[in-house]
């Protein structure tokens, strides 16, 4: 039987493999409609490293929006600029890998499955689903440790927790000013031990949400010459809202999406100002153990949907995924790995209208589902 040794292979048969697990990993990333490179982003992507006095780091630049009156008429305006509050924050970066190997040449001749060809979509779709987790999570301020489910994360033998990645220390909870529940009625502060079965989603909270976020001056999205924000929520909070008499009284009066920004692609509804996604990745404790689920007893299960905004989310991502193949065996057991250089982050700045530090452009309602 003839057998070509694909580890040696040129370079650019590696990198053309390297480009396909790419793109298999960026068409099932969910978040991939709402990463851009500018500030107008909800993730912004940091693809370049900025210099600093301790060496090149990834940073995103935050700006908050000016305040005060101006100056009035034929008033002197030299001297009487506004300082334009910025931030700086570092986002850490580390490296994640995986990789499969098949059992030997004679196990492929049996087999009608391509071992490379699976591999390389398996990894890619791995790549994506574990980002998607890790923006998820980051942004609901949940620890690595947990799947977006609530059940404890499974680590497989010979692997390492992604809770041991540099970028989890960074994960914080929602802040104080940015954190709330819904208690059926109207909004409280958040706080998880306080959820009941009667904490259900209704339309009354997402005009309470959107009133807040511009209220706090959260950074929304522009487009059109109008302002969004994205409200990503778990499709069993969606389906309670969807019974709600009043969001379906509104529903009729739902405004068009705007069709030039990806982030309406796949919306399930666009009204007020507010762009609903659904995904079932939005943080729950479904599969939470009982006593560790929300409520005074942990026995309640509740989501957190996030209201996201410009700036919401950072990801360094230095460059493609690149893809590594090689045998073992004396050239008989195949090998292929994957790795990826990134860093996510939830940026914070100074809060002019709290005074507290705040998350930049997020907000988090917490409610229950069964």
């Amino acid at each position: 039987m003839a057998f070509t040794p694909f580890g040696e292979l040129q370079p650019e048969s590696k990198r053309a493999w390297g480009r396909e697990a790419y793109k298999q990993y960026r068409d099932n990333l969910f978040f991939r409609k709402f990463i851009g490179s500018g500030e107008n982003s909800i993730v912004q992507r940091i693809t370049e490293l900025t210099k600093t006095d301790k060496g090149e780091k990834a940073m995103i630049h935050l700006v908050a929006d000016l305040k005060g009156g101006g100056v009035v008429g034929d008033n002197t305006l030299e001297g009487r600029e506004s300082d334009m509050q910025s931030y700086w924050q570092e986002i850490t970066i580390d490296q994640l890998r995986k990789g499969v190997k098949n059992k030997g040449r004679m196990d492929d001749q049996k087999s009608v499955i391509n071992f490379r060809t699976t591999g390389k979509d398996k990894l890619g779709h791995w790549m994506a689903e574990t980002l998607d987790d890790l923006l998820i999570l980051t942004a609901s301020g949940i620890s690595y440790a947990l799947e977006c489910d609530g059940s404890p994360r499974v680590v497989p033998v010979g692997e390492d927790s992604l809770a041991d990645l540099s970028f989890a220390a960074d994960v914080k909870p929602p802040s104080a000013n940015r954190h709330f529940r819904f208690d059926g009625s109207s909004l409280q502060a958040g706080n998880t031990a306080s959820i009941t079965s009667g904490h259900v989603l209704k339309y009354g909270a997402m005009v309470d949400m959107m009133a807040e976020a511009k209220t706090r001056r959260v950074k929304p999205l522009r487009n059109g010459g109008g302002e969004y924000f994205v409200w990503l929520m778990h499709p069993k909070a969606f389906a309670q809202l969807k019974k709600d008499a009043d969001f379906r009284e509104a529903v009729i009066h739902a405004g068009d999406r705007g069709k030039n920004n990806p982030v309406f692609t796949g919306a399930t509804l666009t009204m007020d100002g507010a762009v609903i996604h659904t995904s079932a990745k939005a943080f729950n404790t479904l599969k939470a153990a009982g006593g560790s689920k929300w409520g005074a007893a942990g026995a309640v299960n509740g989501t957190r949907s996030l209201l996201m905004g410009a700036q919401a989310l950072a990801l360094a991502d230095l460059g493609a995924i690149n893809w590594e193949e090689e045998l073992k065996d004396y050239k008989n057991r195949k090998g292929i790995g994957v790795d990826k250089m990134f860093g996510v982050l939830k940026p914070e700045f100074m809060s002019n209208y709290d005074g507290t530090v705040e998350d930049f452009g997020l907000m988090v309602l917490d409610t229950y589902i069964q």
